[in-house]
């Protein structure tokens, strides 16, 4: 990379305009079950910001835990293939396995494959990502069991605190509560809905986590693996325990069953909340009534329009995602360079929604407005960096280049959005284009003059896409002049229920 391209600045608070006070946000969570999935969107200010689905004959593998067999090590890959009863063998990556006590510190890239990680051999894993495309799961030996106030990391010594929990004495309540409660050689990560309780419910939820545990260790003591040893919630009380907060208005649900189990589970969890779950019955689709149907439509388009007139682009590759920011019909009001500022901070906060709500991962490569100062880049990688604090899936956000463009990183941890709702094109391939008309007639030209020049004349049936068609008859006279052809020797058929690229020549005799 030359060095004009290269990171020229990193973010400083001082570099940054004060941001205005915002408002506490409205959350509300939305659940339609119909007889194909259960999909959940939670809601922020009444716009669609997370969205999970779960087909009811594709269940989600993230959570579960197996006794697995491991079937082959690659060591240039640095991992293994690891059986575990489903359709693919497993990817478990040498970063993801266990280290022992003793193990030094090294880089994922400097771990070999430890001795006694050999073929055959059976192991306890954790499904981190569920089997996408052509690729199985992939699993992880460092195993955590979730809870709605705690995670539990039952081979992990360590005592971590959500991010979200600022207060230095809270935290500080927190760490003791759990550090004076948990067995040896377990450790815990205390998530944001700790926030606040009371220690009897934390220690109540540690126990029983703790408990879950060691039922997890018999299960795979008496079992020969392959095979299934715990199986994560379902989605509805994952729904509860990973997105319902005290700042959650309502849950808002179209199933009866689903509604009952909704406050069984929150009357557990989150004592006197079971309220604010409401049942709307005989609404067969909950989302198309609450508009969110549209929002989930406009997640999976290329262009995001923006309230100034401005939209974004966002296109989908093999190595990452690109995301372009356009002016579009937003002339500004004052000059070039205000123009460009705003646009791009109001497309930093979109873009961290679309983010969110499309559920992307890897590297996004994002590409702003070029902006002249200094003052105004770091504006908008504030923006951006402030408006992803609420996504709860790790992600970094990294300085501007001096071309504008700014790189993000976010886990990838299952489909994304548009991957869970579409396939591919089967015309085009996925890559959004096909042959064009002319292009097509012309395929069809060459292939007629072959025949003739090897087999000569005789008469031709031609069916293609009716706009091939058009260009073939206009110029069919001239064609056939040249070649001192008759045109009552063309059978020109055209075929609505085709593709521009499909076209077939039928020969016959005279």
């Amino acid at each position: 990379m030359s060095e004009q391209n290269e990171i020229i600045y990193e973010y400083r608070e001082d570099s940054c305009p004060a941001q205005a006070e915002t408002k506490p946000v409205d959350k509300h969570i939305a659940i339609d079950v119909n007889p194909y999935r259960t999909r959940v969107v939670l809601l922020e200010d009444g716009r669609a910001a997370e969205v999970y689905s779960e087909h009811h004959d594709r269940v989600s593998l993230v959570g579960n835990i197996f006794r697995g067999v491991v079937r082959s090590i690659l060591p240039g890959m640095s991992a293994a293939f690891v059986d575990i009863g489903e359709e693919k063998n497993a990817f478990l990556s040498l970063s993801d396995l266990r280290k022992p006590a003793d193990a030094e510190d090294v880089t994922p890239s400097q771990r070999t494959v430890p001795a006694d990680l050999k073929v055959g051999r059976e192991l306890m894993v954790q499904i981190i990502k569920d089997p996408y495309g052509t690729k199985g799961a992939r699993v992880s030996s460092e195993i955590s069991i979730s809870g709605h106030l705690i995670v539990l990391f039952p081979n992990d010594d360590m005592i971590g605190i959500s991010k979200n929990i600022t207060d230095d004495a809270e935290r500080e309540r927190l760490r003791g509560i759990v550090q004076a409660h948990r067995e040896s050689g377990c450790g815990a990560i205390i998530r944001t809905a700790a926030e606040g309780r009371d220690e009897a419910d934390i220690v109540a939820e540690l126990n029983e986590l703790t408990d879950k545990w060691h039922g997890i260790l018999r299960t795979y003591r008496g079992t020969v693996g392959p095979k299934c040893i715990h199986h994560e919630f379902g989605l509805v009380e994952r729904t509860v325990r990973d997105l319902f907060r005290p700042d959650v208005s309502k849950i808002t649900v179209n199933d009866r069953e689903c509604y009952e189990e909704l406050r069984a589970v929150l009357g557990e969890v989150e004592p006197g909340s079971a309220d604010r779950v409401v049942l709307v019955e005989n609404e067969p689709d909950l989302f198309d009534v609450l508009g969110i149907e549209k929002q989930i439509d406009e997640a999976l388009s290329r262009k995001v329009w923006l309230k100034s007139g401005a939209y974004i682009i966002i296109d989908y590759t093999e190595a990452l995602i690109s995301i372009d920011v356009n002016s579009g019909k937003n002339i500004g009001k004052v000059n070039l360079q205000q123009t460009a500022l705003e646009t791009n901070c109001e497309a930093a906060k979109e873009i961290a929604r679309q983010l969110r709500l499309r559920d992307v991962g890897g590297i996004i490569i994002i590409d702003f407005i070029d902006l002249e100062s200094r003052e105004d880049r770091a504006a908008v990688v504030r923006t951006l960096r402030e408006a992803m604090k609420r996504d709860r899936t790790t992600a970094v956000v990294h300085g501007m280049t001096s071309l504008g463009l700014v790189e993000v990183t976010r886990k990838k941890l299952r489909e994304n959005l548009p991957a869970s709702l579409q396939s591919t094109c089967p015309c085009c391939g996925a890559s959004g284009k096909v042959l064009s008309d002319q292009t097509i007639a012309l395929k069809i030209r060459a292939k007629l003059l072959s025949h003739i020049l090897r087999d000569g004349m005789s008469r031709v049936s031609i069916t293609a896409n009716p706009g091939v068609i058009a260009l073939i008859r206009r110029h069919l006279s001239d064609e056939c002049r040249a070649l001192k052809l008759s045109p009552s020797s063309f059978t020109l058929i055209e075929n609505n229920g085709v593709d521009t690229e499909q076209f077939s020549i039928r020969w016959t005799s005279d």
